[in-house]
Formats: C-alpha cells, structure tokens, sequence
C-alpha cells in the first residue's frame, strides 16, 4: 500500500502557535503534481527539528499568478527568508529579485533558476536535471527496439527540469538512435491527469506504440493507467524521474520501466539545514548544492521500496 500526503490547503504552520524566532515560508509549485506534494511533506517534517524556526507551507498550484503574489505577500510579511519551487522560472525571476532587494534571503530549489544575475544573490538546492534524464535515457538505449515508435510528455517548457531531461533524452538517445521515430509529444504539466489524457489519444490515433519516454513519473503513470488491461500494449516501456513510492511499486510489479531517484526527503533535509545555517548566521556565502539521483529498474528497484518502507511512504 502506498500512503500519499498531499497538503489539501493553501498554507500550512509547522506549529500551532509562533514559537520560532524566525519565519521562514516554503512555497511549492503544486500539491496536484505527486513528487511537489512529496516535497512540501517532507519540508515540513524536517521543520520540526528547528524549534528556532517556524515554517509555513503555501502552495503555488502550478499558477505563476498565484505563486507570485505568495512571493510578494512574503516580502509584505516581513518573512525571515523565503524557500521557492519555481512553477516557471522566467516568470518567477522578477519576484525572487524583489526578495533579494527587500533583502529577503532566497533558496530555490527543484528547480534552480540558472541565471547568473538570480544565482549570484539566491542559494539553491536541487540536482542536476541533465543527468537525471540521461541515465534513464542511456538505460533505454539498448532496451528500446529497432525501428521503436515512441511518445514523449514534457513538464512545463519554462522549467530547467523539464527542459534539460529532455535536451539529455535527445543527447543520449534520440540523435544516438535514428531509427527511433517520435510519433507523438506534448506538454503534460508533470501531471498525471495529463499524462493519461494525452494517452488515451494517442491509443486512438496510433497503431503501434512501443515506449513512454516522460519526464517524470506522474505522467509516465497516467499514460500506464490509460492502457492498463489493455493486452496490446502489454509490453509497453515506460521511463520517468523521481522515484517517488507509486512508481517504484509500478516497476516492481513489472508495468513500468526505469526512473531516476530524486530524494526529496534528501532534498528537504538540506533546504532546512541551510535554511537555518543562513538564519543562524553560521552560512553567509551563497550555496549551491546537488543531490545524487541513481537509476532503478527490475534489477534493483528493491532497494528503492526499501527506502520507501522506511520512511513509511509504503506499508
């Protein structure tokens, strides 16, 4: 059983009452999109060890609107420092600037915006979304068939995640792999929905599909429940990233293919610890910093639900 906490309300306190002696808010890109809901979770257990801080929790719901009025409301606020998943990087970098002015520290992270004049005054947390494509993609290489047709979903076109796993795909595989022809591609929000929206399209306008090339996880697992039963694409490949609890048990059980693990309890571990390094004034230069993001397939995929196991995220 997969146990999948998603934040149902705009804001969120680590506590009930304002112990901290430092506000700091995290605003999520959307608790609609699986791994950002896992994200904004763990950030807020994290937050629990630093009595020193207290942490809310706002959601951006995938609307560049919304999360830059919650970026202007906490420079209004006064927040203490500001930890930003950017929907769009583009539409955001205005408003990161406005907190750097008000002199607002910033901490981007899942994606950092890598832009000299935002990198040089924000820190960042994340990984590097090149590689997180192209392991999966150099795993793919000799798995896919000769003469494959293969559909792609995209995340948002303004996000580095999106953009560079999918120039690694092309790198990787795609210029490698001539003989691989790309039937169909769009644009699929790192959402679910979407991702079997677009699908069951695609079954319908489409022969043969050999392989889901996604993104992400959450797409990749839309486009398998639009074909799950279905006999004719029994044998269908399915790539993501994330490795978040629901995919790894869709490979373990043989319906997925291959992901790239982005840890995002790792991931929130760091944000909080430079968090209060930079409140507490023990960090005063700016960050950046990665975390690694190993491949898992049928071969390994075991160690994967294990970790799930022990943070609870599986039964």
């Amino acid at each position: 059983m997969v146990l999948i906490m998603v934040l149902s309300v705009a804001a969120f306190a680590t506590g009930g009452k304002d112990t901290g002696s430092k506000r700091v808010v995290y605003i999520a890109r959307a608790q609609a999109d699986l791994f950002a809901a896992w994200l904004a979770n763990s950030i807020r257990d994290e937050a629990k060890k630093y009595p020193n801080l207290k942490v809310d929790i706002q959601d951006g719901q995938a609307d560049d609107a919304k999360q830059n009025g919650l970026i202007e409301n906490a420079i209004a606020n006064k927040y203490d420092l500001i930890i930003l998943q950017p929907n769009d990087s583009e539409a955001q970098k205005p408003y990161i600037q406005k907190a750097v002015a008000a002199k607002i520290p910033v901490i981007i992270t899942n994606p950092r915006i890598p832009d000299k004049a935002i990198m040089d005054v924000t820190n960042s947390v994340d990984a590097d979304p090149y590689e997180q494509g192209a392991v999966v993609a150099r795993y793919a290489f000799n798995l896919i068939p000769r003469n494959a047709k293969v559909v792609v979903l995209r995340g948002p076109d303004g996000n580095l995640h999106s953009v560079e796993r999918r120039r690694s795909w092309k790198q990787e595989f795609f210029d490698k792999r001539p003989d691989v022809s790309i039937i169909a591609e769009q644009v699929g929000h790192w959402n679910k929905d979407e991702g079997m929206k677009f699908m069951e399209d695609w079954v319908q306008a489409y022969p043969q599909i050999d392989a889901v090339i996604s993104m992400n996880d959450n797409m990749a697992m839309g486009a398998l429940e639009a074909v799950k039963g279905n006999a004719k694409f029994s044998k269908l490949l399915a790539f993501g990233v994330d490795g978040d609890a629901a995919a790894a048990l869709l490979i373990q059980e043989g319906r997925m293919t291959a992901t790239a693990f982005q840890n995002a309890d790792e991931l929130a571990k760091k944000n909080m610890e430079l968090a209060n390094a930079i409140l507490t004034g023990a960090q005063t230069a700016i960050v950046n910093t990665d975390i690694v993001c190993p491949m898992y397939n049928k071969d390994n995929i075991n160690e994967l639900i294990a970790v799930h196991k022990k943070t609870g995220a599986i039964k």
